[in-house]
């Protein structure tokens, strides 16, 4: 990875737009607005009266348009599945994330795992696990905002 990219200072708009999701989660409101990352309050939908997460995706500045993944499981003798190794040590990823504390340009991330329950998965697609990462958002280059939604447990 080219550090040289990496070595902004940490006045990118991705640390202001993870600063509103992050008051927004804390203060979750039913109403809904325009469907940006920065709309200000978390909507809710037909199925979900008030949702309390906006989960995000992150692309780093050398990831070359992959998402940024990380093992949904917390054990360091893992390493995130691949389909093609038959390693038995393997942990499933998630490239999707909740912001749960941003300290200037750093920011902490919950691993946020595909519901289980196919019962839900409409209203609550996600359950919050208890896998967490804190990225130096100086190598972060582009956000993406999924719908905002209901996580139970954070």
């Amino acid at each position: 990875m080219n550090n040289e990219a990496c070595n902004n200072e940490c006045s990118n708009s991705i640390a202001d737009i993870l600063k509103v999701i992050l008051i927004l989660q804390q203060n979750a409101c039913p109403e809904s607005c325009l469907d940006s990352c920065d709309r200000p309050m978390l909507g809710g939908g037909p199925n979900c009266l008030i949702c309390n997460t906006r989960p995000v995706m992150l692309y780093t500045c050398c990831g070359n348009g992959v998402p940024w993944t990380m093992p949904i499981c917390k054990d360091l003798t893992t390493t995130c599945s691949n389909p093609q190794e038959s390693n038995t040590n393997l942990c499933e990823c998630s490239n999707v994330f909740r912001v749960e504390k941003l300290d200037g340009c750093a920011a902490t991330f919950r691993v946020l795992a595909p519901n289980p329950d196919n019962t839900c998965c409409n209203s609550q697609p996600y359950v919050g696990t208890n896998s967490f990462f804190t990225m130096d958002l100086s190598c972060c280059c582009c956000i993406r905002c999924l719908n905002d939604t209901f996580v139970e447990c954070v």
